[in-house]
Order: C-alpha cells, then sequence, then structure tokens
C-alpha cells in the first residue's frame, strides 16, 4: 500500500499540470521556442502585398510595358549579336525587371517581418541552427506524421483550400459578365479586367486568411502554453539552480548569525553600560568622547541572548543598569552598530553619568 501511495504521488509530481515560470519562458526564448503562428505571417505578406498591387500597378504597368518594349524592339533588332550586345542586353533586361519586382518584394520582406516581430518581438539566436541527430530519428519522424498536431495541420490546410476557394469563387461569380466579356474585349481591356478581378480576389483571400490566423493564433498560444507547462518537480529543480537548495541557504545563513553573534558578543567585554529590562531586553553601549559624537550600541539581545549578555559583561565587571522603557524602546529603534538618537540623550546621559561616578571617572 505504501508503494503504490509513493508511486501515485511520484506521478502527481511528474504531472505537467503548473504554469512556465519566467525562467523557463526566458530559457524557451533564446532557444527560438516562441508564440509564432506561420498563418499570420501569410495573412499578413498575402494582404499588403494585394494592397501594394492594387496601389502602385500604374506604376507597375509603365515597367512592363518598358520591359516588353525593351524585349521586342530594342532587342529584335540588333542586327549583329556580339558578347558585348548580349550583356547589354542582359544588363538592361534586369535593370527593367528589378525596376518592377524589387518594390513588391521588399513589401513582402517587411510585412514578413513585421508579423513576426508583432508575434514575438526581436529575437536573434543560433539555436536553431545547430545540428541536432535526435531530430533525424525516423521513429520520431512518425510521431510527428501521424500526432495530434499533424491532424490539426491537416485540417487547418484544408480549411483554408476550402474557404479561400469558396471566396475566390463567390468574387468570379459576382463579376461573372466581366468574365464572360473577355472573349470579345481587346488584349489591354482584357489585363485591366484580370487584373481587377486578381487584386480582387487577393484582398477577399487575404481578409479570410486573416480570420484563419486568428483562430490558429489562440490554437498556438494553447500549445504554446502547454509545452512549456512544468511539473512541480520541475519548479522544485529550477529554484533549487537559480536561487540554490534551501537547505544550504538555511545552513549558511545560521552560520552567519552565529558568526555575527560572535562578533557581537566579542564587544561586550568593552562596553561602559548594559541598559536591561532586566530579563528579556539588554542593550550595550560604549561611549568614547575622543571619536564619538554620541553613544553607540554595541550589542543588543532579547531572553537567551540577553541573558547571555549579561553573564559575559558580569565576567568582565561591566556595570548594569536596569531601565524597561529604555531597554525596550532601543531595541526596537536602535540597530547595532548604530549611535543613540536624540530623544534618548537624555535617559542615555543620566545613565553614563551613573556609571562615570561608579568607576569613579568624573
Amino acid at each position: 500500500m505504501k508503494l503504490l501511495l509513493t508511486l501515485d504521488i511520484q506521478l502527481f509530481a511528474g504531472e505537467k499540470t503548473e504554469k512556465a515560470t519566467p525562467k523557463k519562458r526566458q530559457d524557451a526564448r533564446k532557444k527560438g521556442q516562441v508564440l509564432k503562428s506561420q498563418d499570420v505571417s501569410a495573412a499578413f505578406v498575402l494582404l499588403l502585398s494585394f494592397l501594394f498591387l492594387i496601389f502602385a500597378a500604374p506604376l507597375m504597368q509603365e515597367g512592363l510595358f518598358s520591359f516588353l518594349i525593351q524585349a521586342f524592339e530594342k532587342n529584335m533588332l540588333i542586327e549583329t549579336l556580339t558578347t558585348d550586345t548580349v550583356m547589354q542586353m542582359y544588363t538592361d533586361s534586369l535593370k527593367e525587371m528589378a525596376v518592377i519586382l524589387l518594390p513588391i518584394l521588399a513589401v513582402t520582406v517587411v510585412a514578413s517581418v513585421g508579423a513576426n516581430f508583432f508575434q514575438f518581438g526581436f529575437l536573434f539566436t543560433t539555436e536553431s541552427l545547430k545540428i541536432d541527430l535526435k531530430k533525424m530519428d525516423p521513429i520520431k519522424g512518425i510521431k510527428k506524421i501521424i500526432s495530434v498536431r499533424a491532424i490539426v495541420n491537416l485540417l487547418k490546410s484544408l480549411l483554408k483550400v476550402a474557404f479561400i476557394s469558396t471566396v475566390t469563387t463567390i468574387v468570379i461569380w459576382t463579376n461573372l459578365e466581366d468574365v464572360l466579356s473577355l472573349a470579345v474585349q481587346e488584349p489591354f481591356s482584357t489585363l485591366s479586367t484580370v487584373a481587377q478581378l486578381t487584386g480582387l480576389m487577393g484582398i477577399a483571400a487575404s481578409a479570410v486568411l486573416i480570420v484563419i490566423a486568428l483562430l490558429d493564433y489562440m490554437y498556438e498560444k494553447f500549445e504554446y502554453e502547454k509545452q512549456l507547462k512544468m511539473s512541480k518537480q520541475d519548479i522544485k529543480d529550477e529554484y533549487k539552480n537559480s536561487e540554490g537548495d534551501p537547505l544550504i541557504k538555511s545552513k549558511i545563513k545560521q552560520r552567519q548569525r552565529e558568526m555575527a553573534m560572535r562578533r557581537m558578543m566579542q564587544d561586550v567585554p568593552y562596553a561602559d553600560v548594559v541598559i536591561t529590562n532586566p530579563t528579556h531586553f539588554a542593550i550595550c553601549l560604549k561611549y568614547d568622547d575622543t571619536s564619538m559624537d554620541a553613544p553607540k550600541v554595541v550589542a543588543k539581545g532579547t531572553d537567551y541572548v540577553a541573558q547571555k549578555i549579561k553573564l559575559i559583561a558580569k565576567e568582565n565587571n561591566v556595570v548594569m543598569v536596569e531601565n524597561r522603557p529604555l531597554a525596550r524602546a532601543m531595541y526596537d529603534q536602535v540597530e547595532i552598530g548604530d549611535q543613540v538618537p536624540e530623544e534618548f540623550f537624555k535617559a542615555v546621559a543620566e545613565i553614563l553619568a551613573y556609571v562615570y561616578r561608579i568607576k569613579r571617572k568624573i
């Protein structure tokens, strides 16, 4: 029975039921494990690309015509092909294509980077580039193929195809007259109509993809949090690794207290007076008019420590004076090594005067 109970406790402790700690999240981020949805990036890129194409279409049309003129008028009329003329044709064609393609490429790059930055901020890591032989394990690869996540991804892909196909079909159906008129239109009008329909279908598909991306982002967030979850034992181990073993820390603190106690007790024999409660509190004061502006507390304690202070003071002929209100007040307000506050000057001065009379120093 005890063995079964122990096994149950161990299994419960090993279950990942706790939310990830900030350190776990930071370590995962360093490894490149961040909350990210590919559909969000795709939706941003598609939407901004089609918006750019719609607004920049006149400029791109001029660049396309310039490229066609370069290809069919200037290049076709060259009588003699040499190495220089071929290189010149190649260079001119590249320049014309760059004018057309570079702006749209720049928009896609900015949209892709912006979508990722929006999701997880700036991150640069080389962890994902390191070679990991575990990723080449065929058994793990098969498990990923038949896993729940793989099935969900397949369903997401099918839904995206279905929704985008439906939306594009609706766009074509609502503009069916324009589509049917393409057979009788001039080439330029045909290109203009096709460009307009393509832009409408692209914007509609982008809108649908944004809705899908929001749903996918929520699902990825759920999976990300589930992946980062920790067991109670993981949290304990992390605390030990980051903060140190609590048992060792307690022993260190105990050792520090013992050392501080020894240092304090070493100062008791050199005190001028011990103010007592008389049983619960003990305050040791020392005053040197040549080096101190006011008396200083060199030791204090309650109960057992107070009895220890009084015993050492008695062994070293240090005068003890009973003053219950003063002892209690100074214990609460003055720390070891501090000078006596001004509010206690009168009472302390009377006690020191009494001590000096006893020691015949005045």
